[in-house]
């Protein structure tokens, strides 16, 4: 298969460092969208970045002229609420943003809990010393951690910006806690749920993203095509130091989605 993407029914597009970077789109990303519609390919849109509620981010996209609905966007904190659900956890400390807890508590989870069953971490990019420093004790004192996607940076315009995968590593050097589950990309479910629901096979859906270590991984565990886009944060040095029969080799290459489904 190449970058014409024949015999693709479905896209899943990552978002940062895909169709956008920071507040502006990727040149060609809406000429992509527009071909996704014009060959009956579906598209949806699907983010490990919980730092955004799913209303936030159809604020966003609409913004940047683009159409989405509630049901286009699958995020991480989506994966996340499953698991907390799957599991009876209904008491949090949350290290998140306020769109990330309105989420949460939307369906019944307390997010500043005195006594929680878990310290939860997301992409805070409200983060205050406050809430560190209370998982920090939370954790000191035996409560489990759990977090909404492994992402080490967030792409932006002026370079990576520090995303969960460093605030892991902050709590891991503070307490030595390792987080019992890390749900989003790249677990297989994060896409597979979506696309059973669908009716689709695997093999006949795409993942199109920038990174190697989430959208790659998870396209490989999920048996979708892997189309890796250089618009973000992977480079083709970092494809050439795979080893070989690396889950996180792509299938597809292309500079941009702007050379897809042409």
């Amino acid at each position: 298969m190449d970058a014409s993407l024949s015999g693709i029914d479905a896209v899943f597009l990552d978002l940062d460092g895909t169709i956008y970077l920071g507040g502006e789109l990727i040149e060609g990303a809406e000429a992509f969208l527009q071909r996704c519609k014009d060959q009956e390919v579906q598209r949806y849109f699907l983010s490990n970045n919980s730092s955004k509620s799913v209303a936030q981010y159809l604020t966003k996209l609409h913004a940047l002229g683009l159409e989405a609905t509630e049901e286009d966007v699958l995020l991480s904190t989506h994966d996340l609420l499953a698991w907390l659900q799957k599991n009876g956890i209904t008491k949090t400390w949350l290290v998140g943003t306020e769109g990330m807890r309105s989420m949460l508590e939307a369906i019944g989870v307390e997010t500043r809990s005195p006594n929680p069953e878990y310290v939860v971490l997301g992409y805070d990019t409200e983060l205050t010393y406050e809430k560190i420093a209370q998982a920090s004790i939370h954790m000191h004192a035996g409560v489990p951690l759990v977090a909404s996607h492994p992402d080490m940076v967030c792409p932006s315009p002026d370079g990576g910006l520090p995303d969960v995968g460093a605030y892991l590593a902050m709590f891991k050097a503070t307490t030595g806690v390792e987080p019992e589950h890390i749900t989003g990309k790249p677990n297989a479910g994060m896409i597979l749920h979506k696309i059973e629901a669908l009716g689709l096979q695997p093999e006949r859906c795409a993942m199109v993203g920038d990174r190697l270590y989430t959208d790659m991984a998870m396209a490989t565990r999920a048996g979708v095509v892997g189309v890796l886009v250089l618009s973000g944060e992977a480079t083709q040095a970092d494809v050439d130091a795979l080893p070989e029969g690396a889950e996180q080799r792509p299938t597809i290459i292309a500079n941009s989605v702007d050379e897809l489904l042409r």
